[in-house]
């Protein structure tokens, strides 16, 4: 019975000492409830990458249950602008018999803005954000250079556009 209390009194102290989950903040005024995402400007080299990216923070941001998420700034309490620099990816390491590339640090750069619709307030401004991951190139995919792997695995563009999306929307959502 000690036991029981002891793990009561401890669930309401770590309820009530401000912990939460990371990235699970949400700072936004109460009025935003849509949230619009146009389709992001695309200054690469790489056709879909606007689309690919505008769909990962999409979900990310309908998967947070709180938004609802449109295409566009029609109806918006807030709209999310992104324009997208460049996408870069230079080899880390190669395979050690062809000398191929088997490992990417991939970069994205962007600028963007996410801004309250209803009082103009710019609640998140980035004029050059820079995010970077390393990517494993899939076994048995040749080449030297990021168009290559995208090319020939076009799924890579996909994973990088969601860990794309789960380290932008946190951010937004947050740094009000």
């Amino acid at each position: 019975m000690k036991r029981m209390w002891r793990v009561v009194v401890l669930a309401v102290l770590a309820a009530g000492c401000g912990y939460a989950l990371a990235g699970k903040t949400n700072n936004l005024p109460a009025h935003i409830k849509r949230i619009g995402v146009p389709t992001f400007q695309n200054l690469t080299p790489y056709p879909d990458v606007d689309r690919l990216f505008t769909e990962a923070v999409r979900l990310e941001l309908s998967s947070r249950r709180k938004y609802a998420v449109v295409p566009d700034a029609n109806g918006a309490d807030a709209v999310l602008t992104i324009s997208i620099q460049s996408l870069t990816g230079v080899p880390t390491a190669f395979t050690s018999d062809t000398k191929l590339a088997s490992r990417y640090l991939t970069t994205v750069i962007l600028s963007g803005e996410f801004k309250d619709v209803a009082n103009g307030t710019v609640l998140w401004n980035r004029p050059s954000l820079r995010l970077a991951e390393d990517y494993d190139a899939p076994d048995g995919v040749a080449g030297s250079d990021l168009a290559s792997l995208f090319a020939q695995q076009p799924n890579a563009l996909e994973r990088i556009a969601k860990k794309f999306a789960q380290s932008l929307v946190p951010t937004i959502l947050s740094s009000w």
